[in-house]
């Protein structure tokens, strides 16, 4: 079946899936986090097919990596999310007019999700498990690098829904050429909500051509400001960990701005990187403070493109100012509003950065690693919005809905 009578099974399988039980919903993806745990080797062999067409020196790589640890807390996440209730039904408001008229505002499912996304097999069973648990039907278009990866995962999916009857069809995985993205953007009236999920690049050419409505979840330009109130050890700890746990990542660090009064400690601040070769592209200012002691082989003049960009590498931004208000323009110049973070002990300037950055996660003496839907409670997310309209920041089980109204009376008319 092509991509577009795909879309078309997925609108029919929304009215199936409203049917769809508490208890069965949470069995599946119980039933599909053992089942995935059974096949660790399975899905690892299908995923080094996809490894072995991409240099390991891509960013994508280690996105695009699947390993049995991995594997299990994807697992867990799945039953993290099993056990989670699901916000369906729910009661948002309830009134009684003086006329008798008694409304209800519920939470509903939001009918057919599509997402679109790169080299990211982990995503498939996010999307899946999110969706499904909220009475979503998902519609995934992955990419080519990970088809391999994302067949195995689609089996194990369909193979776990069969299991407690309920139709394979509330969840498809269209073919992984471009055509299939372009028949998703023009679904109308078959896809209530397209969600991408990968480089600024994709998420432009889906804002710009998707006729069906769009929640953009941005690529991360992460910075962190290290004020001249901050304690060196507590910085030093954050920004290493903000920038090296995974740089392949949206929430991983891009951009070191530092106060001009904290040069003198900028290679302390840093000097964890040594170990990772993370290369620094600093700008005047703050190369001339580390020359002599950063590695010459990593240290770098920092260009125009320096700033604003998400390497998704082991390679570190520096913008050296003199005041907070330069940090905070600097900040409204370059960031893609995803996360940003300032280290500091100066109550005036925690209050001042919470207020003034406009981010969907602001972090205050804490690495920005943590923007994660898992790492908020959410169980997993479906991506982190960064714009304003419906939901911001990582999306879990309420953002995956909307509401209705319910009308109930006596036979009221109105006059």
């Amino acid at each position: 079946m092509n991509a577009a009578g795909q879309i078309v099974k997925a609108k029919e399988a929304a009215r199936l899936m409203v049917r769809v039980d508490n208890d069965t919903n949470k069995k599946v993806l119980l039933d599909l986090a053992d089942r995935t745990e059974k096949n660790i080797e399975i899905l690892l062999s299908a995923n080094q097919l996809d490894l072995a067409r991409m240099p390991a020196t891509d960013p994508r790589y280690d996105r695009l990596m699947l390993t049995a640890e991995r594997i299990k807390a994807i697992a867990q996440d799945l039953r993290n999310v099993a056990n989670m209730n699901s916000p369906i039904g729910d009661i948002l408001e309830e009134r009684t007019m003086p006329n008798g008229l008694q409304l209800k505002k519920i939470r509903v499912a939001l009918g057919v999700v599509g997402v679109i996304y790169e080299a990211r097999p982990n995503v498939t069973f996010d999307v899946f498990a999110l969706c499904f648990r909220t009475g979503n039907v998902s519609v995934l278009k992955g990419g080519q690098d990970a088809a391999n990866s994302n067949q195995a995962i689609t089996l194990l999916i369909h193979q776990s829904l069969e299991a407690y009857h309920v139709s394979p069809e509330v969840m498809q995985l269209l073919p992984p050429e471009r055509e299939a993205a372009v028949e998703l953007m023009n679904a109308v009236g078959y896809v209530d909500v397209l969600i991408p999920r990968g480089s600024q690049g994709l998420i432009d050419s889906v804002r710009n051509n998707s006729k069906v409505p769009v929640i953009e979840t941005g690529a991360g330009v992460v910075h962190t400001y290290f004020d001249e109130t901050a304690v060196l050890e507590v910085g030093k700890r954050i920004i290493y960990n903000a920038k090296t746990r995974r740089v392949s990542v949206c929430n991983a660090l891009e951009c070191l701005i530092i106060n001009s009064s904290r040069l003198g400690e900028l290679y302390d601040l840093i000097a964890p990187m040594v170990e990772k070769s993370v290369v620094i592209e600093a700008d005047e200012r703050a190369i001339k403070a580390l020359s002599g002691k950063y590695p010459e082989t990593l240290l770098k003049a920092a260009g125009k493109e320096s700033f604003g960009k998400e390497h998704l590498d082991y390679r570190l931004s520096i913008k050296t100012v003199d005041s907070l208000d330069e940090a905070l323009a600097h900040i409204v110049r370059y960031s893609t509003r995803h996360s940003e973070a300032i280290i500091t002990t100066s109550d005036e300037a925690k209050l001042r950065f919470g207020k003034e950055v406009d981010a969907a996660a602001v972090y205050v003496n804490t690495s920005t690693a943590f923007t994660d839907g898992a790492q908020f409670g959410m169980g997993a997310e479906i991506g982190i919005s960064t714009q304003k309209l419906h939901a911001r920041g990582p999306m879990g089980l309420a953002e995956l809905t909307s509401y209705k109204w319910l009308i109930e009376s006596n036979g009221l008319t109105r006059p």
